[in-house]
């Protein structure tokens, strides 16, 4: 059975971000909230495969790793100088057309 995405929200990410899913009714998750302040992408990476978290960040380091062939349950990528709006509508745009088990070991960027 399908399974809708739930968001991961790397450390960087604008609370802004947050606020405006949550009110779309996503479920989503923040760093701080899942007590990973200050760990390594990795770490982020293995947290969210072990949760079925979907990884939000605007850190290229997630690229990298992805290239480098390590596994996940799908990133979203956007940079820096997006507008928050433009993220929400990316987001919700992936939410609304993708499923959990369409993001495995995919990147989609905003």
């Amino acid at each position: 059975m399908p399974r809708k995405i739930r968001f991961y929200l790397d450390e960087q990410v604008s609370k802004s971000i947050q606020s405006g899913l949550v009110r779309r009714g996503i479920e989503v998750l923040t760093s701080q909230e899942a007590d990973m302040l200050g760990a390594s992408d990795l770490e982020q990476l293995a947290f969210c495969e072990q949760n079925d978290w979907v990884i939000f960040s605007q850190d290229d380091d997630f690229l990298k790793l992805n290239a480098a062939g390590q596994t996940h349950k799908g990133i979203v990528y956007a940079r820096q100088r997006t507008s928050i709006g433009s993220i929400i509508q990316g987001l919700m745009l992936i939410y609304q057309v993708l499923e959990m088990e369409d993001m495995v070991n995919h990147v989609e960027y905003i």
